[in-house]
């Protein structure tokens, strides 16, 4: 009998690899957890029944484009989309013979902390139901968690990977900006958008980050990678590990975060770290605000494609520019209307260069103050989410609480830095995620260093209700 719960890819691998379980058998575990636990859990949108390989199975959110599958992105509006080609990102796994279990939900185009602006409803978090998994990516994290994929692609923003894999007691990596492609990818913020993997633990997100990432033709931005090494280390020694004040002392931190953030940092030290307090005060007073101004003026531009003419839902009407309001007026949730019309309004003519143009200013200078940081230390780490998963429908009706659920990962997204979460231990009863940031390029770094936390933690991935 295969326990998904605890299966990791690496061992999923391996039993494929001595032919202890064929490729079938493996899926078939798998969709017999998705039938069992998806239901209440809400992480799968669409489901496939085969798509010719017989390797590890993956799960991918549902704004990469996959061939034949349908592709949503969370939202009515691609409710019916089914892409004709391959992302870059999803022709990798099937290269390495991966096989694609389905497609997790997400908040609507990826606009979310919790999943709870999908169309078609929130995902819900496997410690427990009655609280969100995080979001954008909440259906990627659940079923990692929950046991119903070994593995998942994720997409991140302001933390999208990071933020659910912190609240889903997940291994979570948000990676260099432009080491992993993002053709075919639905876009939210162009500058800002990267997949990334999410895992049960450290090693698999190696290995996973190995498979998509590098250079890639179809993608501009893309940029060579070093190679990828799967991490053995079991201490810290030799690291410099900075710790952040603004990060760590932010307002809105709960208690039971910190104290297990202040622990997880305590072990740094003793695993042979050489431990220091850093500074990124704009960083993290400005972080946030300027990602509300450069992420929705990016969306505003990306949506416009959607207007009934190419693809997608089509509401007719007596002429062209009815369609398209009625189109985009049924086919967009409130998230994605509340976020177009901030950004077309940063974007218009007189308001550009007040505040667009000032924002870009702002992220230069947070790109700066990381790198001052990061002529001293190796990482930086504080908490990955302020809090831990919070109830459904608790900030539903609150935007601005809503954002600042991502308060600790933005400022790093917008230097394009990689950042790792892994668990920490609990509160609450509920998963607490350290965020570990490197300096770009420095994924080996975080692998080295979340490894061995990890094995010093010893965090059981598997919620407490599900043992």
């Amino acid at each position: 009998m295969i326990d998904t719960l605890r299966l990791t890819a690496e061992e999923a691998r391996a039993l494929l690899e001595r032919g202890d379980v064929s490729g079938a058998e493996l899926r078939a575990a798998y969709r017999e957890a998705i039938e069992t636990r998806n239901e209440e859990l809400n992480c799968f949108l669409t489901l496939v029944d085969g798509d010719g390989n017989d390797g590890v199975p993956i799960a991918l959110k549902d704004v990469i484009s996959t061939k034949g599958v349908r592709t949503t992105a969370g939202s009515k509006i691609l409710e019916d989309y089914v892409p004709v080609f391959d992302s870059t990102v999803a022709d990798r796994c099937k290269a390495a013979g991966l096989q694609l279990l389905g497609k997790t939900n997400t908040d609507e185009f990826a606009m979310g902390s919790s999943t709870e602006n999908s169309a078609y409803g929130p995902s819900r978090n496997p410690w427990d139901p009655t609280r969100v998994p995080g979001g954008s990516g909440g259906g990627s994290a659940a079923a990692v968690s929950a046991g119903l994929a070994p593995w998942a692609l994720g997409s991140d923003t302001g933390g999208s990977i990071k933020q659910p894999s912190a609240l889903c007691g997940n291994v979570g990596l948000r990676p260099t900006y432009g080491t992993v492609s993002r053709y075919g990818i639905v876009a939210f913020a162009s500058s800002l958008d990267q997949v990334g993997p999410v895992t049960k633990n450290v090693r698999d997100n190696a290995l996973l980050y190995g498979i998509i990432s590098g250079r890639d033709d179809c993608d501009s931005t893309t940029v060579e990678v070093p190679p990828v090494e799967l991490p053995e280390a079991e201490d810290l020694k030799g690291l410099r590990v900075g710790v952040p004040k603004e990060l760590n002392e932010a307002e809105g931190i709960a208690p039971g975060v910190a104290e297990a953030v202040r622990r997880a940092i305590d072990l740094c030290a003793e695993l042979g770290a050489e431990v220091g307090e850093c500074e990124l005060p704009r960083s993290v007073e400005y972080g946030l605000p300027c990602y509300y101004l450069i992420a929705p003026a990016e969306a505003s531009s990306n949506l416009a494609r959607y207007d009934g003419v190419r693809y997608g839902l089509r509401v007719p009407a007596d002429n062209y520019y009815e369609m398209v309001a009625r189109t985009r007026d049924a086919g967009f949730g409130d998230e994605p209307k509340r976020r177009i019309m901030l950004g077309t309004y940063a974007l218009s003519a007189g308001y550009y260069e007040a505040f667009y143009g000032k924002a870009q200013q702002v992220r230069t200078m947070i790109i700066r103050e990381h790198a001052a940081v990061f002529d001293r230390f190796d990482l930086i780490v504080s908490a990955t989410s302020p809090t831990v998963a919070f109830p459904i429908g608790e900030r539903a009706d609150d935007p601005l609480a809503m954002y600042a659920a991502d308060l600790l990962t933005i400022p790093s997204n917008m230097a394009g830095l990689p950042g790792l979460s892994i668990p920490c231990g609990l509160s609450e009863g509920l998963p607490v995620g350290l965020q570990l940031v490197g300096r770009q390029l420095a994924e080996n770094t975080l692998f080295r260093a979340g490894h061995a936390l990890e094995r010093a933690i010893g965090f059981d991935t598997v919620p407490e209700r599900l043992r």
